[in-house]
């Protein structure tokens, strides 16, 4: 897609001043909040928040609410994306501000990490408890990728992707990959796994998975991960992954199957007690997908308080081909 001069010329004058290529360059290697950014790079708050809007009004940077907080990504698409892989290829990030600024960006990181080490380590005893009620966790996973094939897979969207596991599975299998999730906490988990794990083209933000910010039919597969039993209305949660899927993209929903732990509302903040195939099945239909007879994964039977993991794949319909004239 071609674009104006004007808006080339405006482009280039926003990345053509030290701060915003520095902060460019630094956002090459993943978003970063506000804050992170002043840390970074030394300076006020309001002086950067400026040189970012002039980014962002530029068409080269995206911002991203969240809660309390303002990331900030590079755009990933279109004519701006290739204007900043061409700048990319030019800049020596050895020389410069840019080792000093790389530096302080691992201080962040670690930052980072050390903040959702400790969130996590405040759920673990629930996440383990959990885990422990149905079958292995790393078989599920292995049939997962093996019932979404092998790829290579164009765009994955993950709806609720709170610590960001599904994203690590996939992110060898897709050119890129977003998750999605309302707490700011798990994103920050999310955030420190996926820089662990080291993939490229992986992104997460916050939002509702009832009303995503993605594009109509620009995901191949959107994953529903342990996420329907928090709803009231899952069926809207079906219904959005439909709107955002390609025509014959696939959606992958795993969840609890029905079960009587009561204890689990309380204790989790569970809404459901599982979910029930006839129910799985209207809100599919509802939503216009083909819906597979789910995977079956009991638990081990020496659980006094076991629960049960499905596994649905469905398809959203391809387009039908026009009748010959």
């Amino acid at each position: 897609m071609s674009v104006s001069a004007e808006i080339i010329v405006e482009a280039l004058r926003a990345a053509g001043e030290p701060t915003r290529l520095r902060i460019l360059s630094l956002l090459r290697h993943g978003d970063l909040a506000v804050g992170e950014l002043v840390t970074v790079l030394g300076q006020s708050q309001p002086r950067l928040s400026h040189h970012l809007k002039a980014l962002t009004a530029a068409g080269l940077t995206e911002r991203l609410p969240e809660g309390a907080w303002v990331f900030y990504r590079l755009t990933t698409e279109g004519w701006a994306r290739a204007l900043l892989n061409g700048l990319f290829d030019q800049i020596d990030e050895t020389s410069g501000d840019f080792p000093d600024d790389l530096e302080r960006l691992d201080a962040v990181r670690r930052t980072r990490q050390a903040s959702a080490e400790t969130y996590f380590s405040s759920i673990a005893t629930d996440w383990d408890r959990i885990r422990a009620m149905h079958y292995p966790e790393q078989l599920i996973e292995a049939a997962i990728l093996k019932l979404a094939g092998p790829g290579p897979f164009r765009r994955v969207v993950d709806l609720g992707t709170g610590t960001g596991r599904m994203l690590t599975l996939f992110g060898d299998r897709a050119h890129e990959a977003e998750g999605l999730d309302l707490s700011h906490q798990m994103l920050t988990l999310a955030r420190s796994n996926l820089a662990e794990a080291g993939i490229a083209g992986v992104r997460v933000r916050q939002g509702d998975a009832t009303s995503t910010p993605f594009a109509s039919a620009s995901a191949d597969v959107v994953i529903v991960h342990q996420v329907l039993h928090y709803l009231e209305e899952p069926e809207r949660v079906l219904k959005e992954a439909s709107r955002i899927l390609t025509p014959g993209g696939q959606l992958i929903v795993v969840d609890f199957a029905r079960h009587d732990h009561e204890f689990m509302r309380e204790e989790f903040g569970h809404h459901r007690l599982g979910i029930r195939q006839d129910n799985m099945s209207n809100w599919a239909a509802q939503a216009g997908l083909q819906l597979n007879e789910p995977l079956r994964f009991d638990p081990p039977s020496d659980l006094e308080k076991g629960i049960a993991v499905l596994i649905w794949s469905g398809l959203k319909p391809a387009l039908k081909k026009e009748a010959a004239a």
